[in-house]
C-alpha cells in the first residue's frame, strides 16, 4: 500500500504489541509500513492503564510506565533511521468510552501517576496543565467491549471524526461508515475540530489519517495544527 497525497500525511490513531493487548506487530514493525506507505509522521497511541494494555497493571507505577512506553520507543528508533517522524500519545479507557490524548510524554506520567485513577474530568484538567489535549476516539462506535455511548462535550478538545477502520475497504468486517457520519456530526454540531485516524492494530494497512499543508515539527505541533483547524484532508481509507 503505497498512497499518493499532496501534502503531509501523519496517522494519529494506532496501536503495537508492547503496548496494545489487541496488538499484533510491535512499534517497529509498525513503522516500516507506515514509511513504505509514504506517511510522513505516525503516532502511537497503545490503550493505556484500564484499557487493553498489554502490560501488567500489578507493576509499580514507574516499571509499568517503562514497559508501555516500549512500544513508542522501538517505533521511534525505527522511525528516525527510515526519516519517519514518530510522535507519543496515548488512548485512554473508561469503561468502553475511549479518548486520544496527546501531549504528555514519558517524564510527565512518571511523574503523574494520578493519572492512572482520573475521572474523565480530572483528566480533561491534568492533560490540559501538562500542555496537552484530548480527542473523543471513535465517539458512536458500537462494539461488545462498549456498554453505551456516552459523550462528554465539556471534557474535549476534538473528535476523532474519522476513524478508517469503520470505512476501508481493507475491513469489510469491521465498515460501519455510519459510526463517522455520526461522529463528523457531532463534531460539527459542537464546533469541534476534526481528528482522522486508522485505528491500525497490524501491517495489514487500512489506510487513513490527517494530510497536513506543512511538516510538523513535534507532538505540540500537531496539537496546534489539529485546534487551528490545518488539515487539508482527512483520509477515510477509500483513497487510491
Amino acid at each position: 500500500m503505497s498512497l499518493k497525497i499532496n501534502g503531509y500525511l501523519y496517522e494519529t490513531h494506532m496501536h503495537t504489541s508492547e503496548g496494545s493487548a489487541c496488538a499484533k506487530n510491535s512499534g517497529a514493525e509498525m513503522a516500516r509500513v507506515y514509511a513504505v506507505a509514504g506517511y510522513t509522521g505516525i503516532i502511537i497511541t497503545d490503550h493505556f492503564f484500564y484499557g487493553n494494555t498489554a502490560v501488567d497493571r500489578t507493576l509499580p507505577w514507574s516499571e509499568w510506565v517503562e514497559r508501555y512506553c516500549l512500544g513508542y520507543e522501538h517505533a521511534k528508533e525505527e522511525g528516525d533511521r527510515l526519516g519517519l517522524q514518530v510522535f507519543f500519545g496515548w488512548e485512554s479507557g473508561y469503561r468502553g468510552t475511549e479518548f486520544l490524548v496527546y501531549g504528555p510524554d514519558k517524564q510527565w506520567l512518571l511523574k503523574h501517576p494520578e493519572i492512572k485513577d482520573a475521572t474523565v474530568e480530572e483528566q480533561f484538567a491534568l492533560v490540559h496543565e501538562g500542555g496537552g489535549i484530548v480527542c473523543h476516539a471513535h465517539p458512536y462506535r458500537e462494539a461488545s467491549y462498549i456498554s453505551e455511548i456516552r459523550l462528554f462535550p465539556e471534557y474535549v478538545d476534538a473528535v476523532e471524526g474519522v476513524n478508517a477502520s469503520h470505512s476501508s475497504h481493507a475491513k469489510r468486517s469491521l465498515r460501519h461508515p455510519e459510526y463517522n457520519e455520526r461522529a463528523i456530526a457531532y463534531a460539527k454540531e459542537h464546533n469541534f475540530p476534526l481528528t482522522a485516524g486508522s485505528d491500525q492494530h497490524n501491517t495489514d494497512m487500512v489506510g487513513g489519517g490527517m494530510v497536513f499543508p506543512r511538516r510538523l515539527a513535534d507532538i505540540h505541533d500537531f496539537n496546534r495544527a489539529v485546534l487551528n483547524r490545518e488539515a487539508v484532508q482527512l483520509l477515510d481509507g477509500t483513497e487510491d
